[in-house]
């Protein structure tokens, strides 16, 4: 076979991968599946998109082999096919805030308190936590808690916050997590903790983040 006509072959297989990532609402799923494996009806309530749509998405993610699936009597669950696919997602989102303004401007629109971001080390967040110096709060649902989480973290999640208010110390800084940078859902919790008068902080990393800088994910 011709040298040029190979190299074309290698190009567009890579180029598979690209046309699958290139909608913003499979980015956003492939996020939620990094966080666990979830069926077609909670992935579209989630990216709230109509199942029809979500499964046409999917199915996208599915002919490009980064994500597979698993039946359950009707039910249908996806999950991200390797653990290759949730890093993939964070080095592009990565990338996107280095070379974009718009991006860089928009997610500093998202943070209401930008003195409220934690802005150290990950090695030194985890040595506080270990020791109790902070309590770091899982904000996310309680199944996504449990496929994976930071290490000494505490499932609390954002609908369960204001009923569960007596079970954070007073005392101690507290943290909040979610899904990542794209997520509001720690934004929420640190409104809310700050307004009741606790002194909290956003950790804008998720899981995916803590994974792909080589850290452990406790399971």
């Amino acid at each position: 076979m011709n040298t040029h006509v190979i190299k074309n072959l290698l190009y567009e297989q890579v180029a598979r991968i690209g046309k699958a990532l290139s909608s913003p609402k499979r980015l956003e799923l492939i996020e939620l599946l990094a966080q666990g494996e979830k069926s077609v009806e909670t992935l579209a309530t989630q990216a709230e998109i109509d199942i029809r749509l979500a499964s046409a998405h999917l199915r996208a993610l599915r002919e490009a082999r980064l994500v597979e699936t698993r039946r359950e009597g009707t039910f249908i669950h996806y999950r991200l096919s390797g653990p290759d696919v949730a890093p993939l997602w964070v080095s592009l989102r990565e990338a996107a805030e280095e070379h974009l303004v718009e991006l860089r401007v928009a997610l500093e629109q998202m943070t209401a308190h930008p003195e409220a971001l934690v802005m150290e080390s990950k090695a030194s967040l985890l040595a506080k936590a270990r020791t109790g110096e902070v309590i770091i709060i899982d904000v996310r649902p309680g199944t996504e808690f449990q496929a994976g989480h930071l290490p000494f973290a505490r499932s609390l999640p954002l609908t369960e916050l204001k009923q569960r208010l007596a079970d954070l110390p007073t005392d101690r800084e507290i943290v909040a997590y979610c899904r990542g940078p794209f997520c509001l859902m720690s934004e929420e919790a640190v409104r809310l903790l700050r307004a009741r008068g606790f002194a909290a902080k956003k950790l804008s990393d998720g899981v995916s983040e803590w994974a792909a800088s080589g850290l452990h994910i406790e399971r």
